[in-house]
């Protein structure tokens, strides 16, 4: 897809707003904040079109795919207008593919996650009672070689104590306290402006797939492994 590199003015654009995080400077450089706009555009379409290469995914385009940059600061204490990153996420098709991209560019600070952030009650009671009773698979799924050069430990919120029903001296205790499921790879300025980023955040996003699969059919079958989909 032509034109579908990150631009430099795109990062810097996003280092000045940094600095003048006001909608009279945004407004008066609302031309700077469009060209980069649309850079972002093309890229996550080329991003799009290179993970359904190897995925299901719903997300219509690359411009669906991205957030606003303006915030909602109506319950915030931070009432700075603008966020300062590009950010996107695309969802998985079909009621079989749980779970969810997401991608993050900002300076200093660029990467690709996927996963659970929020899971529903029924969700989380149903990834708790796997945990309690096939923790070793679930060991054996986050120690992948792979996965652990690629991402590190699976990251996430944690309760601070057992959830309820849980014992506290279950073998798999620090699994069960955990609230979200995610994992989380980091890119370097200069990896995001190469010319074959979106192939590469792709390629990265491939790796998550056993991890979002392993989850996924969890999700969609009950304690006994029949389909609940």
């Amino acid at each position: 897809m032509p034109n579908a590199a990150i631009k430099m003015e795109s990062i810097d654009f996003l280092k000045k707003l940094s600095k003048n995080n006001t909608r009279e400077w945004f407004n008066d450089n609302k031309d700077k904040y469009t060209a980069a706009h649309e850079n972002m555009i093309a890229f996550a379409g080329a991003l799009l079109a290179e993970m359904n290469k190897h995925d299901n995914i719903e997300t219509a385009s690359g411009k669906v795919s991205l957030f606003r940059i303006y915030r909602d600061v109506r319950f915030s204490k931070e009432k700075t207008p603008y966020n300062t990153h590009w950010n996107g996420g695309f969802k998985r098709a079909t009621k079989k593919l749980r779970g969810g991209y997401y991608f993050n560019i900002q300076p200093g600070n660029s990467f690709v996650a996927c996963g659970f952030w929020g899971p529903d009650t029924n969700d989380m009671k149903r990834i708790r009672e796997d945990i309690a009773m096939n923790y070793e698979d679930w060991q054996k799924m986050l120690a992948d070689k792979t996965l652990v050069k690629t991402f590190g430990k699976m990251q996430g919120e944690q309760l601070s104590s057992a959830p309820r029903g849980c014992e506290k001296d279950h073998p798999a205790i620090e699994l069960l306290r955990y609230k979200q499921y995610l994992l989380r790879h980091n890119f370097a300025d200069d990896e995001v402006l190469a010319p074959g980023f979106a192939k590469d955040a792709s390629s990265v996003f491939k790796k998550m797939r056993p991890f979002l699969d392993f989850i996924s059919e969890i999700l969609t079958t009950d304690a006994n492994g029949v389909e609940l989909v």
